[in-house]
């Protein structure tokens, strides 16, 4: 199996997780400046086994586009031009900084490293991927113990 990547796409920062080469856990990555990140990426997936990359869609609470969805629909165009044989795909990331931010609550984390805008990205981007992996496990259809098939 490959590894699945994900990206919570920044104006200046933005935070990658990936699962294990199994595909079951996700975890952190790193945080890379923005303008790193087509380079970071295209070494990553030369070393590392890929099988897609799933990027947060940035959209306002009401459904629309965010505003800092048309520079992570240039960055998904740059890499389908560039990359074409690891599909990058969009996932809704409303709520991810919140999320990441009372999983640092609950894990107990101190006001200054809360404050790591850093962190925060790194965890949404695992977020997206829980997520993620959680939808695409709903959607299979598995045979249930009478050999039936269920949703």
């Amino acid at each position: 199996m490959a590894r699945i990547l994900s990206i919570d796409y920044g104006k200046k920062r933005t935070g990658l997780a990936v699962t294990d080469p199994l595909g079951i856990i996700a975890g952190g990555l790193a945080t890379v400046a923005t303008s790193d990140l087509f380079g970071y990426i295209k070494n990553y997936v030369e070393r590392e086994n890929v099988e897609r990359i799933v990027i947060g869609e940035p959209k306002q609470t009401d459904g629309r586009p965010s505003e800092n969805f048309e520079r992570v629909r240039q960055f998904v165009a740059r890499w389908k031009k560039a990359m074409p044989t690891i599909p990058i795909e969009y996932y809704d990331e409303r709520f991810t900084s919140v999320l990441a931010h009372k999983a640092m609550l609950d894990g107990g984390l101190g006001r200054k490293a809360r404050q790591n805008k850093e962190l925060v990205d790194e965890i949404s981007a695992t977020i997206i991927l829980e997520d993620y992996m959680r939808s695409m496990a709903n959607k299979r259809v598995v045979p249930d113990s009478s050999g039936q098939k269920c949703p």
